[in-house]
């Protein structure tokens, strides 16, 4: 049976076939354009997602298929003929920043915590669907008329290709309009954000006889990115979690019941739920700039090779009194104030390019050993962390991070763990028996310093936080 996992990711659409053998075989990989029209704004064109996955489907031939989307990306189009009638509002946009601290001035956050689980905040979907209502005149039209429809990328995929208007409930999990206990679309938090209940997609689980798409391909799981890599790694069992370093750093702890925290940090979330099976729940956490803050840094002209970055002979920059704090879309978990921007701190004319990359990839593991410090404090972690992405094969990164974690980590061979998780969730809802994946690599703790260089980071972060509220007082925004 050919199986094949296709990643709509932030930055490419990828499509993998999974041999007998359990490895993953790379077939085509698409870029796509994004677009900035105005600060703070992050939009793609949705055809040009759907006709890449669609050239996935063509390269790979698939019987079966795995679906990963973006997660809080969404947007409106018109259920008459599919046509998108909004561009897809990225999960990196923040231009219902004004909106989510309005509301939370209101006293909103004590509801949506307590529904949804997730804190106010313009990553989550509920906003930016809002938004469009009230910014896209086609979108509002479309609504009185009622031939609108809203959802999560996965939704308007799903609809175009097999028919069925539907998304899965571990997406549905991440737009702030699910009731977490329910499983359902909640009536108060669609009216909180304006967003109207009867144009959202049907709820469903996240793999099993999900459609049928062109060419006749069974769509047999479809799933957010990050929970499908917590998949791919392995993670079966309460306390086994991930780290998966894209675009941002996104670190996931299975609890199989759902917790409750009492307050925004780490976020409840549903992991999967097979067909027919018990919902599956996790504590999820996010950092907003990871590899896109290594990106934006090579941009820049401060490194020209990757390799030139994976060994400094100086000692760590935070010991030396440099630090980086990489907010460059804000600060996400546990502290939630997208208000906050980066900076380099303890800058001196001795200090080169070197120095300024070394003090990035720092700070990028020193914010994921914060997420993770958070997570423990809820839940227990058990054995090691599994580490995927394009960080995790920096070694000066990794080495750095299990030593300010201090966290034993776990390097898989398989470098595809969205992808891993998407084919081995649709091979087991069609009944195909994988073969376990190779252990990996493992990386032991040395928590060198870490209390010292965690508190040190602290301050320099609280600072920043000060900072970016002084200097946002008195600011016009538009709270529309």
């Amino acid at each position: 049976m050919r199986i094949a996992a296709i990643d709509q990711g932030t930055t490419s659409t990828r499509v993998l076939a999974l041999d007998s053998d359990g490895a993953l075989r790379p077939v085509l990989s698409l870029p796509h354009g994004q677009g900035y029209p105005a600060p703070g704004h992050v939009e793609q064109d949705a055809e040009e997602l759907l006709a890449n996955i669609c050239r996935c489907l063509d390269a790979a031939a698939p019987e079966v298929v795995g679906l990963a989307n973006q997660g809080e990306s969404c947007l409106a189009w018109d259920a008459r003929d599919g046509r998108p009638v909004s561009p897809v509002i990225s999960w990196q946009d923040d231009r219902t920043a004004p909106v989510t601290a309005g509301l939370e001035r209101d006293g909103a956050g004590p509801l949506v915590m307590a529904r949804a689980g997730l804190p106010l905040d313009p990553y989550f979907s509920a906003s930016k669907l809002g938004w469009i209502l009230r910014h896209v005149p086609a979108a509002a039209d479309l609504a009185r008329q009622g031939h609108l429809r809203l959802g999560t990328t996965d939704a308007f995929f799903r609809d175009r290709l097999t028919g069925r208007f539907q998304t899965d409930i571990a997406t549905a999990s991440r737009t702030s309009l699910m009731n977490l206990e329910t499983g359902a679309w909640d009536a108060d938090l669609c009216a909180l954000f304006g967003v109207p209940m009867d144009c959202l997609p049907e709820i469903g689980p996240t793999s099993g006889d999900l459609g049928t798409l062109p060419g006749g391909a069974r769509l047999a799981a479809s799933i957010v990115d990050q929970q499908a890599a917590l998949y791919g790694h392995g993670c079966r069992s309460p306390g086994a979690a991930k780290v998966t370093f894209g675009t941002g750093a996104f670190v996931q702890c299975l609890t199989g019941t759902l917790v409750r925290p009492e307050r925004p940090g780490p976020l409840p979330t549903v992991a999967w739920q097979r067909a027919g099976q018990p919902v599956a729940y996790a504590l999820d956490g996010g950092v907003y700039a990871a590899a896109s803050a290594v990106n934006w840094a090579r941009e820049l002209g401060l490194f020209d090779d990757y390799a030139g970055i994976s060994a400094f002979a100086a000692p760590p920059a935070i010991d030396r009194g440099l630090v980086f704090v990489p907010a460059l879309a804000g600060l996400g978990c546990p502290h939630w104030q997208r208000a906050t921007r980066g900076a380099w701190l303890g800058l001196g004319l001795g200090h080169g390019k070197a120095d300024l990359m070394q003090a990035l990839l720092e700070g990028v593991a020193l914010r994921t050993a914060e997420v993770l410090d958070a997570m423990r404090a809820l839940h227990p972690l058990a054995g090691p962390v599994s580490v995927d992405g394009g960080l995790s094969r920096n070694d000066y990164f990794v080495a750095f991070l299990s030593e300010v974690a201090g966290q034993d980590l776990i390097l898989p061979d398989e470098t595809e763990q969205t992808a891993a998780g998407l084919a081995r969730m649709a091979a087991e809802a069609c009944g195909v028996a994988v073969a376990p994946a190779p252990p990996g690599r493992l990386v032991r703790a040395r928590p060198d310093g870490r209390t010292e260089r965690l508190a040190r980071f602290a301050r320099v972060r609280q600072g920043l936080t000060d900072l970016s509220g002084v200097m946002g007082q008195g600011g016009a925004c538009d709270p529309a």
